[in-house]
């Protein structure tokens, strides 16, 4: 069964293997997934409005008050947070007003929790906007997408929107500095697994350099049929030809998690 959507802009805190207890935050709409990409592994399903343009839903985006209210009421309660994740149902930097719900979080976040960590989960197609390029510096853990080596393997597995272009993409990551990359592989008819899809993306990630990248296959159910899980051992062997290839440290998450270069 799929993942539900999130119904309102807080939810959790739920357990990360990554992090330990997150509080998500949820910039898009309850209720529908509104999405720049068509990732063919979402959790949540396939996107309801796939667009980067915002404004025909703006009546149904949450206010900056809306959260910076709900976001200080949890803060707050006794619930353990250790992290505090932008994600939820669609692409959070395409909130219109992306930099000062990241103002208000970190400014919260410092005056109740300041041992928490901000995270961002993105998919990167907003890093179109100069102002959200510039947030992530406020950002502890500025997570970006990077699935893919080239256009068409994009096209396959991310299924973008048409206002989104690949090299576009990968021009802006190139040009970031302290981000981490965050890659989902999977196998089966559309797979981004192959030895000429890897090499590819090796070359990308030796152009931008991130901090670290963290590499999974999908645990929970998905839309599409035709993907299927890529093991451990796999994920584990990638990592490490990634690793000696780039000289960046890659992280493979599954049940257990290794460290390869950290």
């Amino acid at each position: 069964m799929l993942l539900p959507l999130q119904q309102g802009v807080l939810y959790g805190p739920v357990k990360s293997r990554r992090y330990g207890l997150s509080l998500g935050i949820n910039l898009m709409p309850g209720g529908y997934k509104l999405c720049s990409l068509n990732c063919v592994y979402c959790h949540y399903g396939l996107t309801a409005v796939c667009t980067t343009d915002m404004k025909p839903h703006e009546v149904d985006l949450p206010r900056v008050g809306t959260v910076a209210r709900a976001f200080e009421e949890k803060l707050r309660s006794s619930a353990r947070i250790d992290v505090i994740t932008f994600s939820g149902n669609g692409e959070p930097t395409l909130h219109p007003r992306f930099p000062e719900m990241v103002d208000e979080v970190v400014r919260l976040r410092d005056k109740h929790r300041p041992s928490a960590r901000v995270v961002l989960l993105s998919n990167s197609t907003g890093l179109a906007s100069e102002a959200v390029r510039k947030s992530l510096a406020k950002i502890d853990l500025p997570i970006l997408k990077l699935d893919v080596g080239t256009e068409k393997a994009f096209k396959m597995i991310n299924r973008p929107s048409r206002q989104v272009r690949f090299e576009d993409i990968v021009h802006r990551l190139t040009g970031l500095q302290n981000i981490y990359l965050q890659t989902v592989f999977v196998d089966g008819e559309q797979s981004n697994t192959s030895r000429s899809d890897i090499i590819a993306w090796m070359a990308l990630i030796r152009n931008i350099r991130p901090r670290e990248v963290h590499m999974y296959s999908i645990d929970r159910p998905v839309p599409s049929t035709e993907i299927t899980l890529v093991s451990p051992a796999r994920l584990e062997e990638i990592a490490s030809v990634a690793y000696r290839q780039t000289g960046v440290t890659v992280k493979a998450f599954y049940a257990k998690r290794s460290t390869l270069g950290a």
